[in-house]
């Protein structure tokens, strides 16, 4: 059954947390997909990864690259999974039919955006009612995470 991670983001915005967690993954020897709400997020993020840290390296594309089953982590705005990703990360609020076909989703949100908080709120509820496992994750002092809440899952 498919853990969904709920991230809150409140000390450190997106573009410096998500690269961490994918490194955390490709290290892992998982692969990725990052679900954005828009073709152009998708772009940026892209952009992004590219740049974020001089001094490392973290295989990635988009649809424009080409072969995305050669991807490690694979961003896009549609709901597909062509780099046979284990791993599911939605950002913007995205949302998607198939999570169950993934190990782990890892759902980032905005903390300072109450309009993206009260999002979270429902995509928790909604996966504990279709009896995923859910945990909650906030960042901490440091910029780290730590597990503050969990439930859902079937027993």
């Amino acid at each position: 059954m498919t853990e969904v991670g709920f991230y809150h983001l409140q000390r450190s915005p997106l573009d410096r947390a998500l690269p961490k967690l994918l490194e955390r993954v490709v290290g892992r020897g998982l692969r990725a997909l990052v679900l954005t709400g828009s073709k152009e997020r998708a772009e940026y993020l892209n952009g992004l990864l590219w740049t974020y840290d001089p001094g490392s390296f973290l295989p990635h594309g988009i649809a424009m690259d080409g072969v995305p089953a050669e991807q490690p982590v694979f961003l896009t705005e549609h709901e597909e999974n062509p780099n046979a990703a284990s791993v599911l990360v939605l950002v913007d609020g995205a949302n998607i039919e198939f999570m169950a076909g993934f190990d782990r989703c890892l759902d980032m949100f905005d903390g300072n955006d109450s309009e993206a908080v009260a999002s979270a709120r429902q995509r928790w509820k909604d996966c504990v009612t279709a009896g995923f496992t859910v945990t909650y994750w906030q960042q901490n002092d440091r910029g780290g995470w730590e597990k503050t809440a969990e439930g859902g899952g079937k027993g």
